[in-house]
């Protein structure tokens, strides 16, 4: 992954150099430190902010469209039956900062609410994913200022001074991409954002605990779309690390932690093997995995009480008409 504070551009760059140098003496990029670490520990696990190459962040965008997969299509129908109401609480004249800002869909619909938006911030790691759809955004709002920030949004980020006349600084968080941290690291971030936007506020995306069979095939589509962005991961290993993942080897599995109110995601090994890293082997046994993500669902008032930890206080919140998810605006 390239360094949160280095230009798109420079991080390709360096790729390229490290992709002509010999595996063994090429310098280290943080995925394959991250990938490293990952396959050394007990249980292994890799953080999954490293789906999101440029094929990562297309295959999610895959997903999004999946029938079983609710979140995307509920979300927007939230952003858009209340984009009146949010605008409101918003005011005139706001500047936006995405964490994770993907492709941009759902930002449209509140741009489109908003009072005279004065400047986009998109955020995201997939740096060349994001030139892109800004630069698409950039085309239908002539008047708005778009910077896109090829960086991690989970780490300390110095955000360019506001414009002249901007109103507050809000971020926006859809998609439900806090239930993918631990809970510590949940409550980090938004102590990170309650910072950066202090005198504004955030509207984040959150989904809500249902019933399991519904969380299950959201994760488990049948054209396995989900099952390609997982392993995607390993083929992203073998091109950037040189790393030597038996694809057909191992497998996608997905399934609910009832007591932890989490979907889990993981590639099981299909039987005995090892891995090649940089020199390295690691041995996996028959069904054992590589944990990639976790998906954790909140109750509405779970979701308050963390944010009220972070240091932001609880504004309105908006639901579908079912309570699958959940839209919250917390002021900072």
């Amino acid at each position: 992954m390239r360094n949160p504070t280095a230009p798109f551009a420079l991080a390709s760059h360096l790729q390229r150099q490290e992709a002509a140098t010999p595996p063994d003496t090429a310098p280290w990029s943080e995925f394959g430190r991250a990938m490293q670490a990952g396959l050394a520990r007990t249980p292994r696990h890799i953080s999954p902010k490293f789906f999101y190459d440029v094929a990562g962040s297309q295959l999610f965008d895959r997903i999004c469209e999946l029938p079983e997969y609710y979140p995307t299509r509920t979300e927007l129908g939230i952003l858009g039956a209340c984009a009146g109401e949010i605008a409101a609480q918003i005011g005139p004249n706001a500047e936006i900062v995405e964490f994770g800002a993907g492709s941009l869909t759902k930002v449209r619909l509140l741009l489109d609410a908003l009072e005279s938006p004065k400047r986009y911030l998109p955020i995201d790691i997939s740096g060349e994913h994001l030139e892109a759809a800004a630069a698409r955004l950039k085309a239908d709002y002539p008047a708005l200022a778009v910077q896109p920030i090829a960086a991690d949004y989970t780490m300390p980020l110095v955000l360019p001074a506001p414009l002249a006349g901007a109103g507050r600084r809000v971020g926006f968080f859809p998609g439900s991409t806090i239930g993918n941290f631990e809970p510590d690291e949940a409550l980090a971030f938004l102590q990170l954002a309650a910072r950066m936007l202090r005198g504004g506020g955030l509207l984040i995306g959150v989904d809500l605990v249902k019933d399991p069979d519904r969380l299950h095939a959201a994760y488990n589509d049948a054209q396995g779309v989900t099952a390609a962005f997982n392993l995607n991961l390993l083929r992203r290993a073998n091109a950037e690390l040189s790393a030597d993942f038996d694809l057909d080897g191992f497998s996608h599995a997905a399934f609910y932690n009832a007591p932890m109110r989490r979907i889990e995601m993981h590639l099981v090994s299909r039987r005995a093997q090892s891995v090649q890293l940089r020199g390295e082997r690691f041995s996996f046994e028959e069904g054992e995995t590589l944990h990639t993500e976790y998906s954790h669902k909140f109750t509405v008032e779970g979701l308050q009480a963390l944010a009220v930890r972070a240091g932001f206080r609880v504004g309105a919140v908006w639901t579908d008409p079912e309570r699958l998810f959940s839209v919250h605006w917390l002021l900072s």
